[in-house]
């Protein structure tokens, strides 16, 4: 049942993207030749006016193909005799949905929940060596980690790991006091639990606190500000070395993740781990889409403000073909790095 869950979730999250496209295209009275979600040979097809409605065997992508979107078209509604800035609200409008998605499904995640964990030290454990009359202490509220801003206890989590040092610089607050403890060695201990399980700790614990309603719109609203600056900040680790290659993971190991943290869950708690999921998911997509790389939106955009730009300057119309063809030169370089990590998903399923 998890697997379902977690290709429901998936096609939710590919399906919302594209609809982003598509009426932004038809707003804008771009004329859209078929709307599909997945890929490869069509299982149900279905013609409503211009617009082609279709599901695809390989459950994977997704696409709103726009008239003349790549190629040069006499069609007046062709993509490419819209205005440049409708152009770029289209080619936007996939990232803003998944964007938006991402933040209501963080909301959703905390509205049921009565507290929150906060970045405020609550107590220590006897084995803790972070505490102490140079270190931390109860009651200290932690406010940046490394220069990264600290507004719930998720972020101190992520951004301890970001360093591979055992060292911080952390920025506190105690007792209305500002205090800067640079280069500070948190050490973390091994722990085993009852079941034989172990994790590495500080040894102390965060405090909790009861929302209202406003301060669950804003948990909400910090956890989206999280899963967004994890992206960066998960480069940064595979850059420092804090992180590899086998830590990456594609559709299969998306899928194989939710479908692991869903598989034994119900009611109350399955719709908070689809939320959380979902909104973390959803948010990296919204990125990994605009990042300036050919065949992605991102790249799309960039195309475009440089032939709009070249087109001013010149007075003549670039080829839409030219593009076309780095493009499809991106989506085959995408297509391959995407194959060698499903192919690395595949190996850690066995």
């Amino acid at each position: 049942m998890g697997l379902v869950w977690a290709l429901l979730l998936f096609s939710l999250l590919i399906l919302i993207h594209e609809l982003g496209h598509f009426l932004a295209a038809k707003a804008f009275g771009v004329q859209v030749n078929e709307f599909s979600l997945f890929m490869g040979p069509a299982i149900f097809s279905k013609q409503i006016g211009e617009t082609q409605y279709s599901l695809r065997l390989i459950p994977f992508g997704g696409y709103c193909a726009m008239e003349g979107e790549d190629e040069e078209s006499d069609n007046p509604r062709a993509f490419t005799r819209a205005a440049w800035w409708k152009r770029l609200i289209i080619l936007a409008a996939g990232v803003t949905m998944n964007a938006l998605l991402g933040l209501l499904m963080a909301v959703a995640f905390v509205l049921p929940q009565e507290y929150q964990s906060i970045p405020q030290i609550e107590r220590f454990e006897t084995w803790s060596t972070v505490n102490g009359e140079n270190g931390l202490r109860p009651g200290d509220k932690i406010l940046e980690v490394d220069g990264y801003r600290v507004n719930i206890s998720e972020d101190f989590t992520f951004l301890t790991m970001v360093n591979p040092s055992q060292t911080h610089d952390l920025l506190i607050e105690r007792n209305g006091e500002r205090i800067k403890l640079d280069d500070f060695l948190m050490e973390k201990h091994t722990v085993t639990y009852e079941d034989g399980t172990q994790d590495a700790k500080y040894g102390f614990t965060f405090a909790s606190d009861k929302m209202s309603f406003g301060e669950k719109l804003e948990y909400g609203w910090y956890l989206t500000v999280y899963n967004v600056r994890s992206v960066p900040l998960s480069f940064k680790m595979l850059f420092n070395g804090s992180a590899g290659m086998k830590d990456l993971s594609g559709p299969v190991g998306i899928v194989k993740v939710v479908s692991d943290v869903t598989q034994d869950s119900e009611g109350l708690l399955l719709f908070l781990m689809l939320m959380s999921l979902g909104s973390l998911i959803s948010i990296n997509l919204a990125i990994m889409n605009i990042l300036p790389i050919p065949a992605l939106d991102g790249g799309r955009i960039v195309g475009l403000l440089i032939t709009t730009a070249i087109e001013k300057i010149t007075g003549k119309k670039v080829d839409p073909k030219y593009e076309g063809y780095i493009h499809a030169a991106g989506l085959i370089l995408l297509l391959g790095f995407l194959v060698i990590v499903t192919f690395s998903d595949i190996k850690k399923l066995f």
